[in-house]
């Protein structure tokens, strides 16, 4: 039920001046989840460690926030 972004240009990373990481001469997000509602931006969870921990880290904020 959530919807997923692409950037493979990563205009939206250089607009919001996203983490990133290169490998072998390209470019990569790290890990980050973003809750965005009505538009905008409400929570940035960064840095995601660990990561098997990080789904209910996000779902425990969302019930907290709602």
């Amino acid at each position: 039920p959530f919807h997923l972004l692409s950037d493979a240009e990563l205009r939206f990373a250089g607009a919001l001046w996203l983490p990133t990481f290169h490998v072998e001469g390209r470019t990569f997000l790290k890990r980050f989840t973003l809750v965005v509602r009505d538009g905008w931006i409400e929570h940035v969870f960064y840095p995601v460690f660990p990561p098997d921990h990080h789904p209910a880290e996000v779902v425990r904020w969302l019930r907290e926030h709602p």
